[in-house]
């Protein structure tokens, strides 16, 4: 047996450093953490390994856009799977809008009459709303007719994505540098609405098998395959069930806040998926219960310290 080694304070400014002794202290939620840690730096490490990141909840409105694209852009993951949600976000901040903390003098009576939209503590602004709709009416209209039918999802994310000038934009970075961003959900979120009034009046239409198509034929060639899940849902589910095409995940993470009793997906441990070959028999993966918020960034910094 290992003994349960304790966190020396004196080393509390260095995240690595703290985070490794985690891994030592290797029990509950600490060495449920510093595994998640060393996982991850093997990831990224493996250019062997198909890397997915997959997002669900609110992400980017909760401050991790730029440590996103920071992984997009060094080539730290090879795709992302998210909710249309956090592509709208991403694209509101990229039109020049932003993100805001609800002022504790604030309810939702009074957001409404000020024209803000708020997601748990944090408020988005009608106006940001109403660029954001003119900018995609825009780029639509912008489209070559024969591109307005037949792209995938990922597809139209990337021509999308060619049209951003912001170096903190996800689609940005991952048009600029080839990883395609799969989003099975697109439709349920402002830019599918948007995508929706657009097409009453003019053809537009996209082709959401082709991106398992094109997943699947990436999939196939892959030696490994891991993923960073934050949250659950269907980000979660497209992930994982995509890597059944050859017996699931050899490496992954997972940081929730669900609960498992009710057998959603989000609450259901990594383990679960060895018996749906979602995950390989042999994988290394951790499940890490929180909120990803706060404890992505510090496996990202821990991961890339040297």
């Amino acid at each position: 047996m290992q003994r349960v080694q304790h966190i020396d304070p004196t080393q509390s400014g260095n995240i690595k450093v703290i985070i490794e002794s985690m891994h030592d202290v290797g029990v509950l939620g600490a060495g449920r953490f510093g595994r998640a840690k060393s996982i991850m730096e093997r990831m990224f490490k493996d250019d062997g390994c198909f890397k997915f990141l997959s997002l669900s909840g609110p992400m980017v409105p909760g401050g991790l856009r730029h440590v996103i694209s920071h992984l997009v852009e060094h080539g730290h993951i090879d795709t992302i799977v998210t909710s249309g949600a956090n592509i709208v976000h991403d694209l509101v901040e990229a039109y020049g809008g932003g993100h805001y903390r609800v002022s504790p003098e604030d309810d939702d009576y009074k957001l409404r009459e000020a024209g803000m939209g708020r997601i748990a503590d944090i408020v988005v602004s009608e106006k940001d709303f109403e660029v954001f709709e003119q900018r995609i009416y825009e780029f639509l209209d912008s489209m070559p007719k024969e591109k307005r039918s037949g792209l995938s999802p990922s597809e139209f994310i990337a021509e999308l994505g060619n049209t951003i000038d912001d170096k903190h934009s996800i689609i940005y970075q991952a048009a600029r540098t080839g990883v395609p961003i799969f989003s099975p959900g697109l439709m349920d979120s402002m830019l599918g609405f948007h995508m929706f009034t657009y097409s009453t009046t003019k053809e537009f239409s996209l082709d959401f098998v082709k991106d398992l198509r094109i997943l699947g034929s990436i999939i196939t060639k892959t030696e490994r395959t891991g993923a960073i899940i934050l949250g659950g849902g269907l980000t979660k589910h497209f992930t994982m069930g995509s890597t059944i095409l050859r017996g699931g995940l050899d490496l992954a993470i997972q940081i929730t806040l669900d609960r498992p009793e009710g057998g959603s997906l989000g609450g259901a441990p990594l383990v679960e998926g060895v018996s749906w070959q979602k995950v390989q028999a042999d994988a290394n993966f951790e499940t890490v219960i929180g909120d990803a918020t706060i404890l992505f960034p510090l496996l990202v910094i821990a991961a890339l310290t040297e």
